[in-house]
Formats: structure tokens, sequence, C-alpha cells
């Protein structure tokens, strides 16, 4: 493997918004979830600027 090889995910919908649901009901942090489900940060921040969301 290359130094700049990078995998792709792709998540469906359904995950996207259980993961907005965490974080808008307090159950945990950005942070936590990124942690949690092993997703970048600025994939959640993506995330909610798709849906509109005001976390």
């Amino acid at each position: 493997m290359y130094k700049n090889d990078k995998v792709i995910r792709r998540y469906s919908d359904p995950f996207k918004l259980k993961i907005l649901a965490e974080l808008s009901t307090g159950k945990h942090t950005k942070s936590e979830l990124c942690k949690l489900y092993s997703i970048a940060p600025t994939t959640v921040n993506e995330w909610i600027k798709k849906y509109n969301r005001k976390d």
C-alpha cells in the first residue's frame, strides 16, 4: 500500500440520522461519537450541515 491510499467509507442515511439523533439528545458528545463509531469529526460536521441541524 502506498502512503496516500485512503479508505473511502459510505454511510447510509439511517446511520447518519442515528448519529445526529444521539448527538442532539445529548447522549454522547461529538468527540465520543467519533471515537465510538470511528468517524472523522469533519464528517459529522458535514452531516450536521447537510441535514440543517443546529447541534
